[in-house]
């Protein structure tokens, strides 16, 4: 009995044997899965030993606030709007990984605070964050 024949014909057969390259994949695919682990190479360390503690990074930051009415304050002393640019300047001057930690009241405009990023940013502040109080359960 043959598959794809109509009749009794004396024609060769001319659909592929798949069986024979289905054997021959699987062999190889055995052979592959014993070798691999032979294959891999790894080089055994023995790394120092070092505490787990995390080192402490004292990191200056300044705190600037923003009330309801528009008041600025700098680590909670006032400060005016025209002078935060040179105080940022000079505080950028003095240490370059200066972190900003932005805190503002949730009605203050959108403007004010554009704003102060705008000026840490003009005097080279590259850590700006925004400090928020997490929403009760």
């Amino acid at each position: 009995m043959s598959f794809g024949r109509l009749g009794d014909t004396n024609e060769p057969m001319s659909e592929m044997n798949v069986i024979p390259l289905v054997d021959v994949m699987l062999v190889l695919l055995v052979i592959f899965i014993v070798t691999a682990p032979v294959i891999t190479h790894s080089v055994q360390l023995e790394l120092p030993r070092a505490s787990s503690t995390p080192s402490e990074q004292t990191i200056d930051s300044v705190t600037l606030s923003l009330d309801a009415a528009g008041g600025l304050y700098w680590d909670n002393a006032p400060i005016d709007h025209e002078v935060l640019f040179g105080r940022l300047q000079e505080a950028v001057a003095t240490n370059p990984e200066l972190a900003v930690y932005l805190r503002a009241d949730r009605d203050t405009r959108y403007e004010i605070l554009a704003r102060i990023m705008a000026d840490a940013r003009r005097a080279g502040v590259a850590r700006l964050g925004f400090v928020s109080q997490p929403e009760p359960n």
